[in-house]
């Protein structure tokens, strides 16, 4: 995965926020990688109405 590829919100890992449930099928670009708690990295992802917010790269796919 890289910065500016479009990737599809596919499956949660972990318990979420509504405003996160609610975008659940949406594509987003990648915006950029995080640390999450020292064995991982978070992809952070930004919707077409504006909404960021960072997944795990498991919860994401590609889109073409």
């Amino acid at each position: 995965m890289e910065i500016g590829q479009k990737v599809r919100f596919s499956r949660l890992r972990d318990r979420a926020s509504q405003e996160t449930i609610k975008h659940l099928g949406q594509v987003g670009e990648i915006r950029d990688f995080k640390m999450t708690d020292g064995s991982g990295v978070g992809v952070v992802v930004r919707f077409e109405d504006k909404y960021t917010t960072w997944f795990f790269e498991d919860e994401l796919d590609l889109v073409g």
